[in-house]
């Protein structure tokens, strides 16, 4: 009896919920390396990194939303919708298509927040609408094909698929868009109202905070992030494709999750959806590195998410599982 009250303190004051996801990270990496031995070699662990940057943005992005209890399903229509807008504009207008395509998104997720919001719409209900109206607006846009980057428009992507110091481009921005999240949410107003909200929002209001001010900036915050993944991912592949971040849904939200973000919210950081996404490529590419279908992923992913949130979701917020 006083090991499961001393256990529900644990995971009460998040401490075993931040420690569990990196104790699994290095025994996943350990795990690999034993079943394949040469995944710790310094290419791997870079191609680990380069792959993990874009799955990392679009992941610290939806943190933002959790964090307050709600939830954004519409990050892959936007990351996709920002490939497209790259593509087309840079051949015509050079880098001036990158703040563009990142506008796009930092307005849809404005637009999500308030019907969020404004409209008093839930956050599923609401951003899976906005991702639809934004998957059909890139349909449009691109005609319902994918886009291609042309040699004019790629001397404009090259410092992305370029290298800083050994380090990958991509790796470096993600790395700096994670500092400057981390400190945004540890060390400013934005950041611990937040976290009120997410822990109780009738006693976040009773002390004053603006909930629906910092729930719309939640929302757009996570809309600009998702539109960085998607102009990073078109740079990559040298085109924009209404369905190019289709696929990353699942594996970003399971990365929040995974690293110890209450789905709940008002528990969890950036720091451990860093933990989280790297698990999530460790658990892409080991699989290909142990011989596993890549067919079963998202077979892992759904299996892996379901466990997280049964660890994380705090039920004494929720009288009825519904």
């Amino acid at each position: 009896m006083e090991r499961t009250d001393s256990l529900k303190t644990l995971l009460a004051t998040g401490w075993l919920q931040g420690a569990i996801p990196l104790a699994l990270l290095v025994a996943l990496v350990l795990i690999i390396e034993v079943a394949a031995p040469g995944f710790l070699t310094g290419d791997t662990l870079l191609l680990l990194l380069s792959n993990t940057a874009v799955l990392f943005i679009l992941a610290a992005g939806v943190t933002f939303v959790i964090l307050i209890g709600g939830i954004d399903l519409s990050i892959q229509s936007v990351a996709s919708l920002a490939s497209v807008i790259l593509a087309q504009l840079l051949p015509r207008v050079g880098l001036l298509a990158f703040p563009v395509a990142i506008l796009s998104g930092f307005v849809f997720g404005l637009l999500s927040g308030y019907v969020h919001v404004r409209l008093k719409v839930p956050s599923f209900v609401a951003t899976l609408a906005t991702g639809g109206v934004v998957a059909g607006i890139a349909l449009w846009v691109a005609d319902g094909r994918a886009i291609t980057i042309e040699e004019g428009g790629r001397a404009n992507t090259a410092w992305i698929n370029g290298s800083l110091g050994g380090l990958p481009t991509v790796v470096i921005i993600a790395a700096v868009i994670g500092i400057v999240a981390y400190i945004g949410l540890r060390y400013t107003r934005f950041g611990r109202y937040s976290m009120a909200i997410g822990a109780g929002e009738p006693a976040a209001i009773a002390a004053g905070i603006n909930v629906d001010r910092t729930k719309i900036v939640a929302f757009a915050i996570s809309g600009m992030l998702a539109a960085i993944a998607g102009t990073i991912l078109a740079a990559r592949l040298s085109s924009g494709s209404p369905v190019l971040a289709n696929q990353l849904l699942l594996p970003a939200i399971a990365a929040v999750i995974v690293g110890g973000t209450a789905i709940t919210g008002g528990l969890g950081g950036i720091a451990r959806t860093a933990v989280g996404a790297l698990i999530i490529s460790i658990v892409r590419i080991g699989t290909t590195f142990v011989g596993i279908n890549i067919f079963a992923e998202n077979i892992v992913f759904g299996a892996v998410l379901v466990m997280a949130v049964a660890i994380t979701i705090d039920r004494s917020k929720i009288a009825i599982i519904k």
